[in-house]
């Protein structure tokens, strides 16, 4: 039996789709065109990515972190300010007692020189009463005073007073006001003299100091410690019943009349005494 065209035609077709495929197979054997190649480049794997929660906790911790330690920071500072300013107080407190103190010490010293002042007037009144009358002292009247001869001991004219200087180191341990044994006859040898020479003068016992400042509990200032010495010697001499008592009067000038200066130790040590003062006035009983 003889096929007929179209049947003819479709195997033609059929044996062309078979070839094709066939083709098609032989040539993918080598190579899957679905598989990735060995030398094709990777690509990147991607992080998994921060939840924006979790990102803005840890900013949130972290600034608490710092806050916290900031806050150490402070307080700390605080406690130190605290305790500085605790000691700035008690600094105050000192110094302010230390004005009280210096205070009450003017105040002292005001009132002595009002009435150191109001003496001296008295004294040049009576001065003025008695007409002019005055210690004419010459060298030879001062040259017969036993003191000149005694080491140490000064005596001079200083206008119309006679001024006998009696050294402090001679009477006094340095500092103190308490008189020493062997003073004694030294101012009895003095008021000796004076007496004998000028037995109805008033006359005046005057401490001085040196420059140097003192600070003791004792003596605040150098004017309570030229006082303190003037009037141990006044002491001494009223002990031994030869002088009315309102014959004399005692004086603390501190370091306010130098006889020299002040600027070398021997200096200061002629001007550390306690002076024995002939007055041209005359002793009324």
């Amino acid at each position: 039996m003889i096929p007929s065209p179209i049947a003819m035609n479709s195997n033609v077709k059929l044996s062309r789709l078979l070839a094709l495929a066939g083709l098609l197979l032989a040539a993918g054997c080598g190579q899957n065109p679905y598989a990735l190649s060995q030398s094709s480049p990777q690509l990147p794997l991607q992080q998994p990515q921060t939840p924006p929660l979790v990102a803005a906790q840890g900013a949130i911790q972290q600034r608490a972190e710092a806050l916290d330690r900031d806050n150490r920071e402070l307080q700390s500072q605080l406690a130190q300010a605290q305790r500085q300013n605790r000691l700035l107080e008690d600094q105050l407190a000192v110094v302010r007692q230390q004005l009280q103190t210096t205070t009450q010490q003017l105040a002292a010293v005001q009132n002595e020189k009002q009435g150191i002042e109001k003496h001296t007037r008295a004294l040049a009144a009576s001065v003025q009463r008695q007409a002019g009358a005055t210690i004419r002292a010459n060298n030879t009247l001062l040259s017969q005073l036993t003191v000149a001869k005694i080491e140490g001991v000064e005596v001079r004219q200083d206008g119309d007073v006679v001024r006998i200087e009696l050294p402090g180191e001679m009477l006094f341990q340095p500092g103190s006001a308490t008189l020493r044994p062997e003073s004694a006859r030294v101012i009895d040898g003095v008021m000796a003299d004076v007496l004998q020479q000028y037995p109805r003068q008033m006359l005046g016992i005057e401490g001085h100091t040196d420059s140097d400042p003192i600070r003791s509990a004792a003596f605040p200032s150098n004017h309570h410690l030229s006082t303190a010495r003037a009037t141990a010697v006044y002491e001494q001499i009223m002990s031994r019943r030869q002088v009315p008592p309102a014959q004399l009067f005692v004086v603390g000038h501190g370091p306010n009349h130098p006889v020299v200066s002040n600027a070398t130790p021997a200096g200061k040590a002629r001007n550390r005494r306690v002076e024995v003062v002939v007055y041209p006035d005359t002793y009324q009983p």
